[in-house]
């Protein structure tokens, strides 16, 4: 079953690193959000394959929003 990964904080996607099919290990970098100026990598947190990336870079999101699944 995918998992989604979501946004513990409001923010701004800067970059997209991975791409939908790409196998990650759990601690890979797939999206960097931007929030108080500070850049916050968000990792896959578990290894497997990026299933969807949900967002875009330069989409504002809201705490709690679903940015990627990752499939086993």
């Amino acid at each position: 079953m995918a998992a989604t990964i979501k946004s513990e904080m409001a923010g701004v996607i800067q970059s997209i690193e991975a791409a939908p099919g790409q196998q990650v290990s759990a601690d890979a970098e797939v999206i960097v959000l931007v929030s108080m100026k500070m850049e916050i990598p968000i990792v896959a947190g578990r290894a497997g394959r990026i299933g969807e990336i949900l967002v875009e870079e330069g989409d504002a999101v809201k705490a709690g929003a679903a940015l990627f699944t990752v499939e086993p």
